[in-house]
């Protein structure tokens, strides 16, 4: 091999996802035990190689359909990073996908791939393989900005909700406690949701009103949250 050779030769590229959900009021990230070296048996945010012939996102969904037992999934890219030293293998760069999903729509399949994926709070992550810890550092700062802007907070919520359901996302991501009314009024200026005209009733509690979102699609506000 020349030298020209070897200053052109093209880095690996693999694929990593972050998937963010809400569970006992706190955010949380999947999460997969690594099959091989290096840093086998670690956590880490599920991940491959890219294939030939393969777009990154068609990528990012064969990974979590093999190694998180997770289907039909809406990601969106997130970010690269492409630190030289970043991966013990040699130069390899990462092209980065995040989603945002309820609990209760995610179903893990069993396959024979799959890596034991489990959810942990981001307040109570594990030592992360590569630059994984950094990249959740990163998807955090992002989802934060997100539902300042955007409608996201749908994506983390039942096509019904009440509206205490839709403070805890908002207090779940930004990591602090919100003032009950002021929230309520704030938001209900967006124009974001609706009544459903419903309630939904408890055995111990009045009943609450049950709202959704006017649109169930990625929408960028006109005034921030």
């Amino acid at each position: 091999m020349t030298k020209r050779n070897k200053i052109h030769q093209p880095p690996a590229v693999t694929v990593d996802i972050v998937i963010f959900t809400i569970e006992n009021k706190e955010l949380r990230v999947l999460l997969i035990k690594r099959a091989n070296e290096p840093f086998k048996g670690e956590a880490a945010l599920p991940g491959g190689f890219l294939a030939r012939g393969e777009t990154t996102q068609r990528a990012a969904l064969r990974i979590l359909k093999d190694k998180a037992g997770v289907g039909d999934v809406y990601v969106e890219q997130l970010y690269t990073f492409d630190n030289p030293g970043r991966d013990p293998r040699g130069q390899v760069l990462t092209v980065t996908y995040f989603a945002l999903i309820p609990r209760e729509q995610i179903k893990f399949e069993k396959g024979e791939k799959a890596q034991s994926p489990e959810f942990y709070s981001v307040k109570k992550l594990p030592n992360l393989a590569f630059d994984h810890g950094k990249i959740v550092e990163y998807a955090i700062g992002r989802l934060r900005a997100k539902i300042e802007y955007t409608n996201a907070a749908y994506s983390l919520l039942s096509e019904e909700f009440v509206f205490a359901e839709l403070q805890r996302v908002y207090e779940a991501v930004l990591g602090r406690k919100l003032d009950k009314r002021n929230f309520r009024k704030k938001f209900m200026s967006l124009g974001l949701i609706k009544s459903t005209g419903k309630k939904l009733r408890g055995a111990r509690q009045r009943p609450a009103e049950l709202y959704r979102f006017i649109s169930r699609k990625p929408i960028e506000l006109i005034k921030f949250f």
